[in-house]
């Protein structure tokens, strides 16, 4: 994973159009033709700006969670790592990202691939949950 820093204390203000209604995944709905508020990405995927960092992913032990080689994760340092969340955690000095499991009353890092064991944290040597992955951004184009 690479690190593309913290972000700043001060938010950037850049306020996007929203569109009064949701989009059908289903069946399709009549479109409304105008836009009823702004929203601030910023805003609504950050809760700690001075604990957020983005990552972007490498590799894809975790494809079946949705996150793809080259996402970029939001990353909170802040929140307190519990079984169920997704976090990156520091492996003898190297990034991974894994979803925190417990395991017969033992903590674990678990892949969503299941090419990848699990790593069960008893028998690794230096562990450190580093932050909690919040929200994962992937391109839908495949021309980037």
């Amino acid at each position: 994973m690479q690190l593309l820093g913290p972000l700043r204390d001060e938010p950037l203000g850049l306020r996007l159009p929203l569109a009064a209604s949701t989009v059908a995944a289903g069946f399709p709905s009549p479109a409304d033709d105008y836009i009823d508020v702004g929203i601030d990405l910023n805003e609504t995927l950050i809760r700690h700006p001075s604990s957020t960092f983005f990552l972007r992913v490498s590799g894809d032990s975790m494809v079946d969670a949705g996150i793809q080689h080259g996402d970029l994760l939001v990353v909170d340092r802040s929140l307190e790592a519990r079984p169920g969340h997704i976090v990156v955690a520091v492996l003898d000095g190297a990034f991974t990202l894994k979803r925190l499991a417990r395991h017969q009353g033992r903590l674990r890092l678990e892949a969503a691939n299941s090419a990848y064991p699990p790593l069960e944290l008893h028998h690794c040597g230096d562990v450190q949950i580093w932050g909690v992955a919040i929200h994962a951004i992937h391109s839908l184009s495949t021309h980037g």
